[in-house]
């Protein structure tokens, strides 16, 4: 309801199921503070969701992040922790960041990160399988421009995100700070390539693999 601000603990910033019927509400994750996409890790009951920060704390801060949520009600932390920074906003009361659960991996600051897939086609190489493929819309009022981009989480067997690479790169102008697109969902088809949504533009992008 707030950038950040005391609240209801069970009513915002949370990840909730139902049943199709509207019945059975639980609380997935709580304490994440804007999460847009969300997808589910092949061969497990992970679910893993994006988070966007809050603003007017820097440029530098805090950072945006990916969450991996293990067990129905695990608390992320916000409004005290969001990715890599607590507010010391003494109104708030002070909680250390330890008491919650950490973010999988930090996604950039303000970079905006939106739609989450992972890869469960067999068209791109093999490096690619089961890892997460998610869509960073671009900042809105960092001094330097951040995000604009597709980048891959790549996770190890045990869950543990390894590093955070470059995909799909080239809508931002580094030199002049202009954009040409903002990537904001990507999903995979039955073939195996990959469509990427741009709202700058109203596209949609196919990328495919021919070896």
């Amino acid at each position: 309801p707030c950038n950040v601000c005391t609240f209801d603990r069970d009513r915002y910033a949370l990840i909730v199921s139902f049943r199709p019927d509207g019945s059975d509400r639980r609380i997935e994750a709580r304490g994440i503070r804007n999460s847009v996409g969300f997808d589910w890790r092949p061969g497990t009951s992970e679910l893993w969701a994006t988070n966007n920060g809050r603003d007017w704390a820097g440029n530098d801060v805090p950072q945006d992040s990916l969450h991996r949520i293990r067990r129905s009600g695990e608390d992320h932390g916000f409004p005290w922790c969001v990715g890599n920074w607590a507010d010391p906003d003494p109104s708030l009361g002070q909680r250390q960041c330890s008491e919650f659960e950490q973010p999988a991996a930090l996604l950039g600051p303000h970079t905006a990160s939106l739609g989450i897939r992972f890869y469960t086609g067999t068209m791109f190489p093999e490096a690619y399988r089961n890892q997460a493929f998610i869509a960073r819309r671009g900042s809105w009022n960092r001094e330097r421009m951040s995000g604009y981009d597709v980048v891959v989480a790549k996770i190890d067997g045990a869950g543990r995100v390894t590093a955070i690479e470059p995909f799909l790169t080239g809508f931002l102008d580094e030199g002049a700070q202009k954009f040409r697109g903002r990537p904001v969902d990507v999903l995979v088809l039955r073939d195996g390539s990959l469509l990427v949504s741009d709202e700058q533009n109203g596209a949609i992008y196919r990328i495919s693999y021919g070896g």
